[in-house]
């Protein structure tokens, strides 16, 4: 078994700082600070350095973890394959996380598909947002995550996770259900840019989506409610206090006052959805099942939701 202060190195190398590493590996701060200094000592090579109140890594540390990132995934297919030639060996547990929309729709199904087929089978479900996804990862404290691409962190784990693409998610446009475009099989971005818009807070991931995708039309939408929660949109909107952007996977409560059409168009805004998994881990067989089972999920998913006019 590998040295677990390696994984809290690349932890470490990942987050950026002690506490968030701390955050992503369940530790304290003061645990995570002792074991890069206990790990140093043992390898007798310096690791990581003070910068202001914080620490850093080390041209060795830098070094070390990008080393570590091929050692890590080939421990991860020889764990896999050892574990699958014991005939005798059950899959004891799996944790899974993704963000709010993707526990509903992709990963509790899953996860009942999974205790059904392995009735001794742990499932661990951690909603959280896509950049915490891939913390959890690093730190072994997640196997299998979900999460959207535009979100995520590739630059500084790319050679640590691998990325299985499950679906493009578009967003519809949610309007009061006494709009007058209610009644529409579908809307494009330059019928809409004069309506009072309700959408995330400048420098989100969401907000930057909406600003790109006004953009690409030469429209500049007026914003008179900034709302992070998908079902808050949905309430103002219900309200009749604008409209909002919504992914297809988000569904509207059997009450809604609002109404979904789908946007037209080649500069409709869509969001990516992955699966991602440590390098190497797809070898135990537990997470390649559970891996298929999203693929199957995500390819129903999309057979359900295609809007059916244009």
């Amino acid at each position: 078994m590998l040295d677990h202060r390696l994984v809290v190195l690349r932890t470490f190398a990942v987050c950026g700082t002690v506490t968030a590493a701390a955050a992503a590996l369940g530790y304290s701060p003061s645990a995570v600070s002792a074991q890069l200094r206990e790990y140093q000592r043992a390898l007798g090579v310096k690791l990581v350095v003070k910068d202001g109140r914080g620490l850093r890594l080390t041209a060795a540390g830098a070094a070390l973890v990008e080393r570590a990132d091929d050692l890590i995934a080939l421990w991860e297919e020889v764990h896999g394959q050892v574990r699958a030639a014991d005939r005798e060996v059950a899959p004891a547990l799996i944790r899974l996380g993704g963000f709010s929309t993707a526990t509903a729709s992709l990963l509790s199904p899953v996860a009942a598909r999974l205790r059904r087929d392995h009735p001794s089978l742990d499932v661990h479900i951690i909603e959280a947002d896509p950049e915490r996804c891939v913390d959890l990862l690093i730190a072994e404290r997640l196997d299998l995550a979900v999460i959207v691409s535009m979100q995520a962190r590739p630059e500084a784990t790319d050679s640590m996770i691998e990325q299985v693409p499950l679906l493009d998610d578009p967003l519809d446009v949610l309007v009061p259900a006494a709009h007058p475009l209610a009644e529409r099989s579908a809307v494009s971005l330059e019928e809409l840019a004069g309506e009072p818009w309700i959408t995330d807070r400048p420098g989100t991931p969401y907000r930057a989506l909406f600003v790109t995708a006004f953009t690409s039309v030469g429209a500049t939408p007026k914003v008179v409610h900034q709302v992070s929660d998908w079902g808050s949109q949905e309430s103002l909107v219900s309200n009749g206090l604008g409209v909002a952007f919504i992914p297809r996977l988000m569904r509207l409560g059997s009450d809604s006052g609002a109404v979904r059409i789908p946007l037209k168009g080649d500069t409709a805004p869509t969001r990516r959805i992955l699966a991602v998994l440590r390098r190497g881990s797809r070898s135990h067989q537990i997470f390649a099942e559970a891996l298929d089972a999203l693929g199957a999920a995500a390819r129903e998913i999309q057979s359900l939701t295609a809007p059916q006019g244009g």
